[in-house]
């Protein structure tokens, strides 16, 4: 079973974003542009700034990974759009780059990476969490839906094939026994 652990700054972000790119082909396949499916290793440092990545690790090669950051500044761009304002919402998290490698999946890797980026922004004191994923792409909405996420609008992110959806879980305060 791959092992599930923060990012380290000795990682390879040339190997996350070719996970990235694994992990989003699929999505590809079906005609959906998603910012993972081609992003260049800049992209993916950028997407990482300010944030924490939790990555799933099998024989040592990276299978999954995921993104959690606090909320954005107001005015700061979102990959060259302007930021939706959910995500400049005080106490929101931002959930992002969920991939796990065609090869790993069904082993409730992309479970545990959500739980992971969860349970980080549940300790860090945030008091939802949000992300985007596209409208048509019902099975990635429904798994969200499952996990208590709900939809709270919408976004058309320039350049993208697809419209967004704005989906919001609240996160209950961490409890201590």
């Amino acid at each position: 079973m791959p092992t599930l652990r923060p990012l380290r700054d000795t990682d390879s972000l040339v190997e996350l974003t070719a996970l990235l790119h694994a992990a989003y082909a699929s999505l590809a396949a079906q005609g959906w542009n998603f910012t993972a499916v081609n992003q260049p290793v800049d992209v993916t440092r950028q997407r990482l700034a300010d944030a924490q990545a939790f990555v799933a690790e099998r024989d040592g090669r990276l299978v999954g990974t995921v993104a959690v950051r606090g909320p954005k500044p107001v005015g700061e761009t979102y990959i060259g759009d302007e930021t939706p304002q959910l995500y400049t919402t005080p106490g929101t998290a931002i959930l992002a780059q969920l991939g796990v490698h065609p090869d790993c999946r069904g082993l409730g890797l992309g479970e545990r990476l959500i739980e992971a980026a969860e349970g980080w922004a549940r300790a860090q004191g945030f008091t939802q969490i949000a992300l985007d994923t596209a409208e048509p792409a019902t099975a990635l909405r429904q798994r969200y839906e499952r996990r208590g996420y709900r939809t709270v609008g919408g976004v058309q992110w320039q350049g993208k094939t697809y419209a967004s959806v704005l989906m919001v879980k609240p996160l209950a305060p961490e409890t201590t026994a």
